[in-house]
Order: structure tokens, then sequence, then C-alpha cells
């Protein structure tokens, strides 16, 4: 009798679960903050969604806004809650929703006061959309990264200061693109050693020349002349060779591929990769000469810091010392500033 008083009492308890309000495992977080937005006047929704972004709960904040957005796109707040959630975005670290967020905005409002921004955050977060939790206590070089979105980045903050050369982040933007720029030119050389190990010494030239005529100014530049030397002197264009080692020496003269007399320490070809084989087969008495490679970082990069100066720029929306101003843009105005 014990056991089918058991099963009883199971199926009871099963069926009971099935009709009980709070037991719906088929109803997600997200989708119950929904639910209650969905449910808030233009007020109430706007006072929530403020709370979520003082206590910084992302995740209901998307939601919010999103659903704030749906409910009341041509409300007073509107304009504000996309540059939130441009904002939340990228808080969050979803830093492709913040561009596509951002992009958004720029499209729909492209002569709204406030649009500035919205190209800040789109190049801010294109900057960071690579950079991992711990890349700044990583060893790997960030330079050997895939420079796309750092592209993306520079093109980004140049639309900003082409544009709004007056904004509050124009000089932020000035300078991340000096830093974006360093990584580029960086970049190259990276290539430029590459080919030189392959035993491409054209393309690997023509990397160097790209770094001197195109990034004049970035600490890449000495090495990028260092890469033209050495080769057009394996391509057998000496003279070629020569100017770019004369001027390496006059404006680098710390190089570490010169000498104490100045002079370019040239290279013989590289047979790294195309004769491995030989080392392996003399059991390494014959050992092959180790390909070109340039990077001089440790005497002409400068010290590492804040690409943006001592204080970090707030990443905050724009807003105005009036609550109420802030929230309608303008439309309405608290007492003392009418008075004023």
């Amino acid at each position: 009798m014990r056991f089918p008083t058991l099963l009883i009492l199971s199926s009871l308890l099963m069926s009971a679960c099935s009709w009980m309000p709070f037991v719906d495992p088929e109803v997600t977080p997200e989708e119950k903050t929904k639910e209650e937005a969905l449910q808030l006047s233009e007020q109430k929704l706007r006072h929530k969604i403020d709370g979520n972004l003082n206590a910084r709960n992302w995740s209901d904040a998307i939601v919010n806004l999103n659903a704030f957005e749906a409910q009341f796109p041509f409300g007073n707040y509107a304009d504000q809650a996309q540059l939130e959630l441009i904002y939340v975005y990228h808080e969050s670290t979803d830093f492709e929703a913040a561009m596509a967020s951002s992009d958004r905005f720029i499209r729909l409002h492209p002569r709204h006061p406030n649009v500035d921004y919205a190209y800040y955050m789109k190049g801010l977060s294109a900057a960071l959309q690579n950079k991992g939790l711990f890349s700044d206590r990583s060893p790997i070089d960030a330079t050997k990264r895939d420079v796309g979105v750092a592209r993306s980045s520079f093109a980004t903050f140049g639309e900003l200061i082409n544009q709004y050369p007056n904004s509050i982040y124009a000089a932020d933007a000035r300078q991340r693109m000096l830093e974006l720029r360093n990584r580029l030119a960086r970049h190259e050389i990276h290539a430029a050693n590459y080919y030189f190990k392959r035993g491409a010494h054209l393309a690997a030239t023509n990397r160097g020349r790209y770094v001197v005529e195109n990034f004049q100014q970035t600490p890449s530049v000495p090495d990028g002349l260092a890469v033209m030397a050495q080769g057009y002197y394996l391509l057998d264009l000496h003279d070629l060779a020569a100017t770019a080692a004369r001027t390496l020496a006059a404006n680098y003269p710390q190089h570490p591929s010169l000498n104490s007399q100045g002079e370019f320490q040239y290279q013989a070809a590289a047979t790294a990769n195309t004769k491995a084989w030989l080392s392996r087969l003399s059991f390494g008495y014959y050992i092959p000469e180790d390909p070109p490679f340039f990077d001089s970082r440790a005497i002409f990069n400068n010290p590492l810091g804040a690409v943006h100066g001592e204080e970090e720029l707030s990443t905050a929306p724009p807003q105005d010392q009036s609550l109420l101003k802030t929230l309608t843009f303008g439309l309405f105005e608290s007492t003392d500033e009418a008075q004023q």
C-alpha cells in the first residue's frame, strides 16, 4: 500500500505545479521584465530606467530601454533613451550592439545636438572590441592582432573631428587616434618581419615604405627605414638601400641596426625556413642564419600611459543640470531656470 500512496502523492504534486502562477519555467527573467515594462506608463517606465542606470543593472536597463523605445517612439524621452541604450551596451561590453545603436542614432538624428556622442561611442566601442578582460596584463602584443576594428575606430574618430571639431569629445578622440595610428604602423612592421621570414623581400620592403610614407612621426618610422634598407639590399638595389640607411642614421642614430660609426648592419638572405632541414641533417652543426627582424619599440616608443590624459572622459550620455530639461530635451524648464 505504501508504493501506490507515494505514486498518487507525486502525481498530485506534479499536477499542482502546472497551475501554480509562480512556477513557470518557460518565462525568462528578461521576458518577465519586458512584460512588466509594457504595463507601465511613460513616466513610471522612465523612473524605472533611471533606477536601473543608477544601480548599474545593465541587463534590466537594456530590456526596459528597448521596451521604452517600442512603446513611446515619439515621446519626450525617446532620444535620451536611445543615447542611454548606446551607453548601456558599451558598459555591458556588448560593443557590437553599442556600435549598431550608435549607427542607428546617427542615421535617425543626423542633426541632433548630441549626435557627436554617438560618433564618439561608436569609435570607442570599435577600439575596445577585441580587448579582453585581462588584455592590459596579458603578454599578448595587441599590435599583432587583427587591426580591422582599429581602422574602423580611427575612421569614426576622424568623422567626429571633421564634422564636430568643437565637440567636448574631439580632444579625447584626437589622442585615441594617435594611439590607433601607432598601432596600425606597428602592425605593418610585424608584417614586414613576417615577410622577411618567408623570404618575400619585396613584400617586406613595401611594408616598410608604406610606414615611412603614411605613418610619419610614429615610433615605427625608424623600423620602417630599417626595413627599407635591408629589403632593398636583399633585392640588390644597393643605391636605394644606402639612401634609406643614410636617412635612418641621420634621424635615428640610436637605432639598434646601426653600429657605433652609424653604418647599417646589413644581413644576408634569410635561410631560417628554406634550409632548416640542413640543421636537422647535420645534427645541429649547421645553424642557418636568422631572418632580418626589426623592433625598436623599447627605444623609440613613448612611455605607456593613458591616451586620453590623467582623467577618464565620462562615457555617460550628455546630461544638463536640470533633470526635467534633460528628459524633455529642452521642451520644459524648471521654475528656477525660467526665472534666470
